[in-house]
């Protein structure tokens, strides 16, 4: 131990002097060991050395910096334990407290892989609308184009039904996971199937997205029919879709489709309207049930002992589609969004975990932050953030 003499720096000497006896006791390391983890940081390494005041200045503040972080890690009273448990989106039932609001939702989740199908098999009248388009005066191709729009419309109907319903869904499920006297943690971990649930709403409101934004036959056709309609009822034509998509109907569906993300604007709108409908709640409750159930995603896709317990290749893919909706949904949803530093979730981590994965398969998650979040391109997020994301 030649080299531990009295430094330059005499406040160094004074500061590692200073340390009160518990703290190494709580670290179970020795004066000997700490000594050596300051002999390699920057101050330590630089004090047999000549330099200028600024850069002895520079080293200084870096040496504070690295042992604040180095007593929190060591201490751990400093840093927020996030929630770390298993939360099994294989094979959690319903207790029986759970089984009314699960069988409500579980009618509506029990149709959402068929609507899934239904617009991914959607291939639009794209056709035939050019050839009307390109032949106004003639008739055999307007009704051809009529004939082909109509039924693709009540596809679309179909769709935006379901919206509704899914709302219905989550509110349910945001009433159950809020209630007090128990904190969003402990709802999630007690209240599984629900949980589930509500990874499974999330899981399809990105995929049906997905889906719509490359997809524009969908708004071309809509476009198309709410045109003829109208021209049908300036010349008192009869029309056959009119009695399945009146007026009134074909507005809400037509805001609906002009959204880029229609079932996110759908789920974000349900848990503001859910949150203003219930001032006696804390409007906490709702935000912190979507920041734990991120952490719990993020957690359980790092850590490899809970990912070990995932029997089907699927679930880490759909593990990461919550995870990625849920940071969605509170960003549009908490008043400052996920990328501010008051957020609860660790974005940083979050993005991670993301590039961690083969890149092909989690480039449209990505995209998803990148151009369906609100706040991703606020004055607030950090440089390191949005460089994580470009």
């Amino acid at each position: 131990m030649s080299w531990i003499k009295k430094p330059r720096c005499c406040w160094l000497w004074g500061f590692t002097r200073s340390f009160p006896p518990f703290l190494f006791r709580c670290m179970r390391m020795s004066v000997w060991q700490l000594l050596q983890i300051l002999k390699t940081s920057c101050c330590i390494g630089y004090l047999g050395k000549r330099s200028s005041l600024l850069r002895l200045q520079e080293d200084t503040t870096n040496w504070y910096l690295n042992m604040g972080n180095l007593l929190k890690v060591l201490t751990c009273t400093d840093l927020e334990q996030g929630p770390n448990f298993f939360l099994d989106f294989e094979n959690a039932q319903p207790t029986e407290s759970e089984k009314e609001i699960y069988n409500q939702v579980n009618v509506v989740l029990k149709d959402a892989e068929g609507i899934l199908e239904d617009l991914q098999s959607y291939r639009g009248a794209g056709h035939e609308i050019r050839e009307a388009i390109q032949h106004p005066n003639d008739e055999k191709l307007q009704e051809k184009a009529w004939g082909a729009v109509v039924p693709l419309v009540g596809k679309l109907k179909k769709f935006y039904e379901f919206s509704q319903r899914l709302e219905a869904g989550l509110r349910g499920l945001l009433g159950a996971l809020t209630s007090t006297p128990y904190s969003p943690t402990q709802h999630l971990e007690r209240e599984q199937a629900l949980a589930k649930q509500f990874a499974e709403i999330l899981h399809f409101t990105l995929r049906f997205d997905e889906l719509k934004m490359t997809n524009p036959a969908i708004q071309n056709d809509f476009s198309y029919y709410r045109r003829t309609l109208s021209r049908m009822r300036i010349n008192n034509v009869p029309a056959e879709g009119e009695n399945e998509v009146n007026n009134e109907l074909a507005n809400r569906m037509s805001l609906f489709y002009a959204e880029a993300t229609p079932m996110l604007k759908t789920l974000s709108d349900a848990t503001t309207k859910f949150v203003s409908e219930n001032k006696n709640l804390p409007i906490e409750n709702t935000t912190d049930c979507l920041s734990t159930m991120a952490s719990v995603c993020r957690v359980m896709l790092e850590t490899p002992e809970y990912r070990s317990r995932f029997t089907n290749e699927e679930t880490v893919s759909f593990c990461l589609r919550v995870m990625v909706g849920v940071i969605i949904l509170y960003d549009h949803v908490h008043p400052v969004g996920a990328f501010a530093k008051t957020s609860k979730i660790d974005m940083k981590g979050c993005i991670k975990v993301l590039k961690d994965q083969p890149p092909n398969s989690v480039e449209g998650l990505l995209n998803a932050l990148r151009y369906t979040t609100k706040h991703l391109n606020d004055e607030t997020t950090s440089k390191q953030i949005k460089s994580m994301l470009q």
